[in-house]
């Protein structure tokens, strides 16, 4: 009712962090925002795949812009070098990046903004803002990437992007943002935010993942068994997010594999990316978006809203595995002040009270596709293979 009201006074929603308490977790689970955002990841999943990442593709002028901006970042980083200092992670000139980063961002992100579309730009500075890690803590986590996917979710449901900039948010905007990420954790050594050692996918992203596998569900040059190859590695990590996210943990981890990278090395059992994609977002759900940990960080505004969604409206899921045109825009992301987005068969988020308990990997707040696997810590890959294989529409009871 807040909204509307502010909405009839002509005031834009106060951006603020909302889930206070485990018990707003149920909450975050049924707000549009959570269900925009699921439509988002799924919805360009559906639309990259088959698609490389050094594919020719159309880029918007706004898109052009949007790249540009990191240009002026790296900049920053040139101007503000590490510091020689006696810890080994840490290093505190990345605060003065930071510092300087949050004084110029509003500058070059207005310049890039429409007039038209200026008024939402305190809450896509908030998001891109907190996408870069933290400065106290000099950190950064699967936490900070998800601010970046609700700038890039913003940016559609303002109409700054449009449907056609869908593929090259992804492969060209987003893949941009992940190499600067990674130039940050190098040159700054920041450490992981709420790494779970072994047991995580990866020390710092996620999402690369999920569209990485999207990416390699039609026409893949190899199997899911070869991604650790080396040769393969070397030749397909320019191409595919998922490869190229290989090779950088390659690079920053020493040993086998195996046990550095446990969870991705299990996926090598698994038959199809298809599979592997719905798995991803299945363990996303779960291990990252119903962590309170996590989520207690994240702030909501306008575009990104904290009111429920209509009773009885669903997750989209992506169906992987042939080449179909772009998603409507409108379809998969929502617009504000706008009816919810369309619903499509899934099933809603658990209630509140289910959140309080430590949930495993093999368990799902919603269901994907067909037949999807379901990835959990397990040091014996088979259990993965048998989720995969046999794991139909129905989530793990563990």
């Amino acid at each position: 009712m807040a909204s509307a009201i502010n909405q009839a006074a002509g005031k834009l929603p106060a951006i603020a962090k909302r889930v206070q308490n485990l018990g707003d977790m149920g909450i975050w689970q049924r707000s549009r925002a959570f269900h925009d955002l699921i439509g988002y990841i799924n919805g360009t999943s559906s639309a990259i795949q088959g698609i490389k990442t050094t594919d020719e593709m159309f880029e918007s002028e706004v898109l052009k812009k949007l790249l540009r901006l990191f240009d002026a970042l790296e900049k920053l980083v040139e101007q503000h070098p590490p510091l020689e200092q006696p810890q080994r992670f840490g290093n505190k000139a990345y605060r003065d990046w930071a510092q300087e980063m949050r004084e110029q961002l509003p500058e070059l992100l207005g310049q890039l903004l429409p007039d038209a579309k200026k008024r939402y730009q305190v809450e896509l500075e908030q998001y891109l803002t907190e996408s870069f890690g933290n400065a106290t803590r000099i950190d950064y986590g699967t936490g900070h990437e998800l601010s970046f996917l609700f700038f890039l979710c913003s940016l559609f449901k303002a109409e700054i992007l449009q449907e056609q900039d869908i593929v090259s948010a992804a492969l060209r905007l987003f893949n941009r943002y992940l190499e600067f990420a990674r130039q940050l954790q190098r040159t700054y050594n920041m450490e992981p935010a709420g790494s779970q050692g072994v047991w995580s996918l990866d020390d710092f992203q996620f999402v690369p993942f999920i569209w990485g596998s999207a990416q390699l569900a039609v026409k893949s040059p190899f199997d899911p068994s070869k991604f650790v190859d080396e040769q393969i590695i070397t030749d397909y990590k320019d191409q595919f997010m998922f490869i190229s996210c290989i090779d950088y943990i390659c690079k920053v981890k020493t040993g086998h594999f195996g046990e550095h990278s446990n969870q991705l090395w299990s996926i090598t059992d698994v038959p199809s990316w298809a599979k592997i994609n719905a798995g991803l977002v299945k363990m996303y759900q779960k291990e990252i978006l119903s962590k309170f940990p996590v989520i207690q960080h994240v702030y909501f505004g306008e575009l990104m809203a904290f009111e429920p969604v209509s009773p009885g409206t669903t997750l989209s899921n992506a169906r992987l595995g042939h080449v179909a045109p772009p998603p409507s825009k409108r379809i998969c992301i929502g617009t504000p002040n706008l009816v919810p987005p369309v619903p499509v068969a899934a099933a809603p988020p658990p209630p509140a009270e289910s959140l309080s308990s430590d949930l495993n990997v093999g368990d799902s707040s919603s269901e994907s596709s067909d037949n999807s696997v379901v990835l959990r810590p397990s040091t014996s890959s088979s259990s993965l293979v048998a989720a995969a294989e046999g794991s139909g529409d129905k989530p793990s009871k563990e």
